[in-house]
C-alpha cells in the first residue's frame, strides 16, 4: 500500500491541461482561462462624474458664489466646449469632464435656478471626478491565465471589452460501472442485485469540477464486455472505473483491460483501500471501489483535483479547515480515515463537528446528510471532546 498523498501526487504527475477552446463570453462561466485576457480600452476612457451635479473649476467655487450654466451632459452625450471662468455645466453619474473643469459640486449642495446656481458648499480640485484609467487602462492584464472563472471575472473581462474568450476545453471524463449485480436507475435489477449509484454521483462530481462526464453503459463481469469498455473510452481525457478493483475471483478490472500499465492498486486509506491508478494506452485510468461512499470519498481526494489539473488548474488536495470535536474519537490504526460528520456552531461561535456513530461504506444516506469529512490521519491517537480536528468541508466543494 502507498499513502494517500503519495497516491495523489501520482495520479496528478502526468496529467497536464486541455487544449484552449474560443468560447463567447455568455459562455464562459465557471471555465478556466487559457491565455492572459488583456484590456482592450480605457476605463474610464475619460476623466468622468462620480455624481450628479454641476462641472465647474474649484476656484469658482467658493461658498456663496453664483455660476452661469452654460448647458448640460448627460452621461453618454459629452460637451465639447470649455468652460470658461465664472461659468459651470450641468453633469451626471458618469458625465465626461469638460476642458476647464476640475472638480463637482453636488446638487444637494447646490441652488439651481433658470440659467444659475449657487453654491452652498465650497469645492475641492478632484472631488467626485473619477480620473481617467481609474479602474483599469488599455493592455492592463484583467485575468491572469490559469483563473477560473466566476462572475465578478466576466464583469471585469465584459468591461474590457472581450466578447469572446480563450479557455480550456472542459475535461471529457468516461465512467464505468462495473459488475453482474448492478443496473442503472430505471434498469431491471438482477436478481440479487442493486441499483448503481456510482456513475451518477461520479458524474456529478465531474460536472461539478468543470468537466464533461460520459456515464457508459455498466459492464458485467466478463473480460469482453470490460474490454470493449475500455474501447469506448479511446480519446477521453480520464477514464474512470468503479468496482472490480480488489483480489476477489470476480475483481476482473485490472485483468480484463488489455496494455493497461499499473502504477498501483492498493492506498492505505478508509475507506476506499482498493483504488487503481494507470494508463490505458493515451487515456489516464482510475479505478475505484464499488462501495458507493468509498467511490464518492475517493472522487473527492483524486478525481477532484486530477479534472482541475486537466482544466487548468494546478490541482490541489481538497482545503481543509479546523473544527472542534464535540464528542470524543477513538485511536486510528495504519490507513488515513475520512469520516462522515455534521457541523454545529457552538454558544461561543466555534466550528463543531460530530462524526456519524456508523461509517460504513455502503451507507450513501450518511454521506448525504454530512455536512463534513473528519481526518483521522494513519496511528492517530484517541481525542477527547475539545479537540481540534482537520476537516474537509463539503459545502465548501460545492458538491
Amino acid at each position: 500500500m502507498i499513502s494517500l498523498e503519495q497516491a495523489r501526487a501520482r495520479i496528478l504527475a502526468p496529467l497536464r491541461a486541455t487544449a484552449a477552446e474560443v468560447v463567447a463570453l455568455s459562455e464562459a462561466w465557471g471555465r478556466v482561462a487559457a491565455v492572459p485576457v488583456r484590456a482592450r480600452l480605457t476605463q474610464p476612457p475619460r476623466d468622468v462624474s462620480a455624481m450628479d451635479g454641476f462641472a465647474l473649476c474649484a476656484a469658482d467655487g467658493r461658498l456663496g458664489a453664483v455660476l452661469r450654466v452654460v448647458g448640460s451632459a448627460p452621461a453618454g452625450h459629452p460637451w465639447e466646449g470649455t468652460l470658461r471662468p465664472g461659468e459651470a455645466l450641468r453633469i451626471f453619474t458618469g458625465s465626461i469632464m469638460p476642458a476647464g473643469a476640475d472638480a463637482v459640486l453636488l446638487q444637494e449642495d447646490a441652488e439651481f435656478a433658470g440659467a444659475r446656481v449657487t453654491v452652498q458648499e465650497a469645492v475641492a480640485v478632484g472631488r467626485w471626478i473619477r480620473p481617467a484609467g481609474q479602474d483599469f487602462a488599455s493592455g492592463d492584464v484583467l485575468v491572469q491565465a490559469g483563473k477560473r472563472l466566476n462572475s465578478r471575472d466576466i464583469g471585469l473581462i465584459a468591461a474590457g471589452n472581450h466578447p469572446w474568450l480563450s479557455v480550456h476545453r472542459r475535461p471529457r471524463v468516461a465512467i464505468l460501472a462495473t459488475g453482474d449485480e448492478i443496473a442503472l436507475p430505471g434498469e431491471p435489477i438482477p436478481a440479487g442485485g442493486i441499483v448503481s449509484s456510482n456513475s451518477h454521483a461520479l458524474a456529478a462530481l465531474v460536472r461539478a469540477c468543470g468537466g464533461e462526464p460520459v456515464v457508459l453503459p455498466v459492464a458485467p463481469d466478463d473480460p469482453a464486455s470490460l474490454a470493449a469498455a475500455a474501447a469506448a473510452a479511446s480519446g477521453m481525457d480520464m477514464f474512470v472505473t468503479t468496482g472490480g478493483a480488489s483480489v476477489g475471483q470476480h475483481d476482473l478490472v485490472q485483468s480484463a483491460l488489455g496494455g493497461l500499465q499499473v502504477d498501483f492498486w492498493t492506498v492505505a486509506m478508509r475507506p476506499g483501500k482498493p483504488v487503481i491508478h494507470g494508463q490505458l494506452g493515451d487515456v489516464p485510468m482510475l479505478g475505484l471501489p464499488g462501495n458507493p461512499v468509498s467511490s464518492l470519498i475517493c472522487g473527492i481526494v483524486f478525481l477532484l483535483p486530477a479534472i482541475e489539473r486537466l482544466s487548468g488548474l494546478p490541482g490541489e488536495a481538497p482545503p481543509v479547515v479546523q473544527a472542534t470535536l464535540a464528542a470524543p474519537l477513538g485511536a486510528n490504526d495504519q490507513r488515513a480515515d475520512h469520516l462522515r460528520a455534521t457541523l454545529a456552531e457552538g454558544p461561543d461561535g466555534a466550528l463543531l463537528v460530530t462524526a456519524f456513530a456508523r461509517q460504513d461504506s455502503a451507507m450513501l444516506g450518511v454521506l448525504a446528510r454530512a455536512d463534513a469529512l473528519i481526518l483521522r490521519p494513519p496511528h492517530a491517537p484517541a481525542l477527547a471532546a475539545g479537540a481540534s480536528v482537520p476537516i474537509i468541508r463539503l459545502d465548501a466543494l460545492g458538491l
